[in-house]
């Protein structure tokens, strides 16, 4: 719900547990008021203007304090604000700076899309409404729309900012998505996710202090380094307790996130599009939409806040015929032939998987052009008459005979230099004139700030769905950007090429997912280099990471879980000795650590034991029966494998009638002590059946005492589940 006190001029912006309030200082300034838990009766102004420096405020002091000390709502350069600002632009008279003042607002139903930007939405029925703020610089004729959406039920808002020019051109070169200046914070700590490749989403956390401490990506994808999401709590905050405050952006290009904390204890925290490179030129009548930000307040520590995350993200930000659907158990190729394969032995592994319940086989990377290695083909998107010489319409109807789904890989936004592509339009990839093109793993990027690049991708791309009966595609991205520019845009325009490239990339998507509304879409950037909200809009899973081994990706797919639900994670169960880090694992550990995410095999089916290939089975049939809740209900991390050698979740439906605890043995200890893993979310007067034991527990039992184990087996692994009576 969405209040304006006129009296007062603050505006109260209420889901069901928070508010989030600021007003309108002296009749012109935006300033922010409060953000936790709900209130329950009216601020005043001056509750907060009377701390400033120890003395009252009034409306004719605002010009002559400094900004600096204000907590601000949007904040321009140029003014005696210091820190980083919400605008910056640069006008044709060399100045950059700004001076915007309140002008009017409304209050809608509902919540618009934005235009050309993956964004949250609302459906009928959603208590949903939008703030837009309207300021306005006089001299320079710039109008700037704060949009801020209230989801209710879900406790989450997001905010973006729209640039309008009335004035004469400028050059845009900072656009924050938000800005939010929290008032006496110290000693508290940032939480974000960063990594590589391999070992995507580690959880990071350290203290704030004076100072601008932030996060990016310049490398034109969200990117394996740093996740897009911030996370502000307390010092002591934990799992389930303490004030929590997150950030996330629907953005998938280069970003910034961070938190400036000035002299005065006040901490600005900031998120958007990245400067770095960053100048975009505004026309007079021209406009810029910022990519929207999400936030979230939790007064139930990270774990409150994440599943705030999960269900907004996996059922107002995920979209199509697949957001509520069940997903595919599939085997892909990959690891079990690499480039080395024909149709008999494709074949062969898709009727091992039909006779284990697999129901998708998906066909990756060497099925096109003359592909028989990295570097060659991409861009050539016709089949591989050598490998496949009865096309892949053959190939999929002889796996649909088999009872299964056909699915197929992609690498659409790439092209090789040894390509029908690259040799009829060298034009077409990002490059600076001039200058010799640096390759990464052989290829290029193509140029989709370009709309005729853009248009080749969807026709190419459709024209191959159309051909046989494709029912999964994994769209890939195995390199980020250098050598940016575009051989369309004029000097004064070749910063805007990576935030265009980003646009034209969600017109392919957008246009390609319209088009084939019942294929199941995944997103994969050399693993997890673009797991972002961004790419989720479109499509409703992401390959969690190139790294398949069962240890490794407890740790990635906790860290992954911080913001995103599990029914997201593209999981799948591969060979031993494992083919990234080469160690050995159980089998059965394997399934067991993928089956909360999206399963799936990734391994040659016909080398694994008769008892390899029962677990299989079994594994498959408990996903099938037990997926709604791993991916519906809510997650609890109760031991970490950042921090415990015994790590463990838990999964309870929003019924509370199914409880699933996943505990998993990273490594074992001689003479190992006693460990009790205690449950949550349950009602303590509740009862449950254990199915693994057969026995009775008192779900106050769970929740105080816990599970027993002595952690003594290494690399093993058990998921319980528990049925309420």
């Amino acid at each position: 719900m969405i209040k304006f006190d006129k009296e007062n001029q603050i505006f109260y912006l209420n889901t069901k547990s928070t508010t989030y309030a600021f007003g309108i200082f002296g009749d012109a300034v935006l300033l922010h008021l409060y953000w936790g838990k709900l209130l329950h009766h009216d601020l005043h102004m001056d509750l907060l203007t009377s701390d400033f420096r120890r003395r009252p405020l009034t409306a004719k002091d605002f010009g002559v304090l400094s900004s600096e000390i204000l907590p601000l709502e949007f904040s321009a350069s140029g003014s005696t604000d210091l820190r980083i600002p919400t605008f910056r632009c640069v006008h044709n008279d060399g100045s950059s700076v700004s001076e915007f003042k309140y002008i009017d607002h409304e209050i809608v139903c509902g919540k618009p899309m934005l235009e050309g930007l993956p964004s949250t939405y609302f459906e009928t029925g959603d208590k949903t409404d939008t703030l837009v703020v309207h300021l306005f610089d006089e001299l320079k004729k710039v109008h700037i729309y704060l949009s801020y959406s209230v989801f209710e039920d879900l406790d989450a808002i997001s905010r973006s900012v729209k640039i309008v020019n009335d004035g004469d051109k400028f050059d845009l070169t900072n656009a924050m998505s938000m800005t939010l200046d929290l008032y006496g914070i110290p000693q508290s700590d940032i939480v974000h996710l960063d990594g590589a490749w391999a070992r995507e989403r580690n959880v990071t956390r350290r203290r704030i202090v004076h100072g601008n401490q932030n996060i990016e990506s310049r490398c034109g994808a969200s990117s394996v380094y740093h996740n897009p999401f911030l996370a502000v709590c307390d010092k002591d905050a934990g799992e389930e307790s303490g004030n929590v405050y997150g950030f996330s952006l629907v953005y998938s290009g280069n970003f910034t996130a961070g938190v400036e904390m000035n002299a005065y204890n006040t901490a600005r925290v900031y998120i958007g599009i990245n400067p770095f490179d960053f100048k975009y030129v505004l026309e007079t009548g021209e406009s810029f939409q910022t990519p929207e930000a999400v936030l979230v307040y939790s007064s139930n520590g990270i774990g409150g806040m994440s599943r705030i995350f999960h269900k907004l993200y996996r059922t107002r930000l995920c979209r199509g015929k697949y957001r509520d659907a069940d997903r595919f158990v599939l085997i892909n190729n990959w690891e079990a032939t690499y480039f080395d394969f024909d149709e008999d032995k494709l074949l062969s592994i898709a009727e091992k998987a039909s006779e284990i319940g697999i129901d998708t086989m998906v066909l990756d990377d060497g099925w096109f052009s003359n592909r028989n290695s990295d570097n060659a083909g991409l861009g050539d998107w016709y089949e591989n008459p050598q490998k496949l010489p009865n096309g892949l319409k053959n190939l999929a109807d002889r796996i649909n005979a088999l009872g299964m789904r056909f699915g197929l890989w992609f690498e659409p936004e790439m092209v090789n230099p040894n390509s029908e592509l690259y040799r009829i339009h060298p034009e077409w990839v990002l490059h600076t004139e001039g200058r010799k093109s640096h390759l990464t793993r052989n290829q290029l990027t193509l140029d989709l700030s370009r709309r005729d690049v853009c248009d080749y991708i969807i026709e190419t791309i459709s024209n191959v769905l159309k051909k046989a009966n494709i029912e999964y595609v994994k769209w890939d991205m195995n390199r980020y950007m250098s050598d940016v520019g575009s051989a369309i845009l004029p000097c004064e325009r070749q910063g805007e090429v990576m935030h265009r490239y980003m646009l034209g990339l969600y017109y392919v998507l957008e246009t390609i997912t319209s088009r084939f509304p019942n294929i199941l879409f995944e997103s994969c950037a050399s693993g997890g280099g673009r797991f972002d909200p961004g790419m989720l809009y479109y499509m409703p899973q992401v390959w969690t990471s190139d790294d398949s081994d069962a240890i490794e990706r407890l740790e990635i797919q906790y860290g992954t879980s911080i913001v995103y639900p599990y029914s997201t994670m593209g999981a799948h169960v591969s060979a031993c000795p494992n083919h990234q880090i080469n160690r050995t694992t159980p089998f059965k550990m394997r399934c067991d650590v993928a089956m909360p995410g999206q399963l799936g095999f990734e391994l040659d089916l016909n080398k694994c034991t008769d008892e390899e290939l029962e677990q299989a089975k079994t594994t498959i049939n408990e996903y099938k029966r037990l997926q709604r809740i791993f991916h519906t209900g809510d997650c609890y991390r109760l031991n970490s494998p950042f921090e415990d050698d015994l790590s463990a979740l838990e999964f309870i439906s929003e019924d509370k009638n199914t409880v699933i605890c996943c505990v998993y043995s990273k490594n074992a200890k001689p003479n190992a002590v006693d460990e009790f893993i205690k449950l949550r979310g349950m009602e303590a007067t509740d009862v449950y059946l254990c199915e693994n034991t057969q026995n009775l527990y008192g779900a106050d039992l769970l929740m105080n005492r816990g599970i027993h184990f002595v952690n003594d087996s290494e690399h093993s692994s058990q998921i319980l589940v528990f049925n309420k009576q």
